[in-house]
């Protein structure tokens, strides 16, 4: 690794308290195609589309994650989730600056109640690293919507007094970019309400930051037990020694429950070999694979998305070759917030009189009687 401001050097790289801890990563984020250029060999292509790509969506990387880029290779999967390319520009007609359609579902700001049982709350627009496939790209890395306490004390306020609310959804952004105090605050407040029983955190940190995961935050998030936590894990190259540590201490001293949801992404993961590797990878440190999303129909993202009948043929040679454990489930989140639907392979191949006729996983028929 070249030498620079934002980097120690590669001897240090492992023993340096400085690269452990997390404020110092989040201090010196990449954030420039000069800086990023003294690590990364760029191509002339990237080269030509970072400027424009960075004033539509930020770019911003720790030094963590960008030392498991290949340093080379235009087509390392983790180096084609963070650097900006010209294909982001594009704007077909189908996708859309909000997909999902979380701005209409929402009631009071910073709120997204779409299900009537739980809502979706951001309690921050800001990641230690922009992935170019954000859906929330809009305004995650744009100062002017930091949510703050009125945001939060509306968001409270809503939360008492809708009762058919029992689970509080915290993402972003990233909600772990906040403090330990301010987290543990919040997780009081809605502890506090009575119909709500279950919280879950959305990030992304224990990939891009696992050194955030440290024994402060675990306290809190033991304190407020259960806690779920759901990481955003998309390849098995992310799942580091580092990364193991820091889960072990998440699931032992935070008593989290860890699940995993990962985006289907072409060029990145679209095999079932490398889904099979990263879904036993996460199940191996205690992380149960739970969602692979089908890509969002979010402005320039055509580039990353993967036909969704391949997809359904990747899952269809995962499952039976791999412990159910280690299977999720495969959705499709629908433009226009019409919500997660689940897109299964097809098993039943047929019915006569008396029977339904099934295709497992070898593609062998077997007729079951009714």
């Amino acid at each position: 690794m070249p030498s620079s401001t934002f980097y120690p050097s590669p001897s240090d790289l492992e023993t340096s308290s400085e690269w452990l801890r997390w404020k110092w990563q989040i201090q010196n984020r990449i954030k420039t195609q000069t800086q990023l250029s003294e690590y990364l060999k760029l191509t002339e292509k990237e080269t030509l589309s970072f400027e424009a790509c960075s004033e539509f969506f930020e770019f911003s990387v720790t030094p963590y994650y960008l030392n498991l880029a290949d340093t080379k290779d235009p087509n390392c999967p983790i180096r084609l989730q963070i650097v900006p390319h010209q294909e982001e520009l594009t704007r077909n007609g189908f996708e859309r600056q909000d997909p999902l359609a979380e701005e209409a579902h929402m009631p009071v700001k910073g709120v997204t109640h779409r299900y009537p049982d739980r809502a979706l709350w951001y309690l921050s627009h800001v990641c230690a690293v922009y992935c170019r496939f954000c859906t929330r790209k809009r305004k995650v890395s744009k100062s002017l919507h930091t949510p703050g306490k009125e945001e939060w004390d509306q968001a409270l306020i809503y939360f008492r007094s809708h009762k058919e609310i029992k689970e509080v959804i915290l993402s972003g952004g990233d909600p772990l970019n906040l403090s330990d105090e301010k987290l543990d605050y919040l997780l009081g407040e809605l502890k506090s309400i009575s119909h709500i029983n279950q919280v879950r955190i959305h990030s992304r940190y224990p990939v891009t930051l696992p050194m955030r995961i440290d024994s402060s935050l675990c306290s809190v998030f033991k304190k407020h037990f259960p806690i779920y936590l759901v990481t955003h894990f998309n390849h098995p190259k992310e799942i580091t020694p580092l990364v193991r540590e820091r889960i072990s201490l998440l699931i032992q001293e935070g008593n989290v429950i860890v699940l995993n949801q990962s985006v289907l992404l072409k060029g990145i993961n679209d095999s079932a070999e490398t889904l099979k590797k990263l879904f036993y990878g996460l199940t191996a440190i205690g992380i149960k694979p739970y969602y692979l999303h089908q890509c969002d129909e979010v402005w320039g993202s055509g580039d990353f998305r993967v036909e969704i009948e391949r997809g359904v043929e990747i899952m269809k040679q995962i499952r039976g070759r791999i412990s159910g454990l280690s299977v999720p489930l495969y959705v499709v989140d629908l433009t226009g917030g019409g919500g997660k639907v689940p897109l299964p392979t097809f098993y039943l191949a047929g019915k006569t009189d008396r029977s339904y006729i099934f295709r497992n996983y070898q593609d062998e028929l077997y007729e079951i009687s009714y």
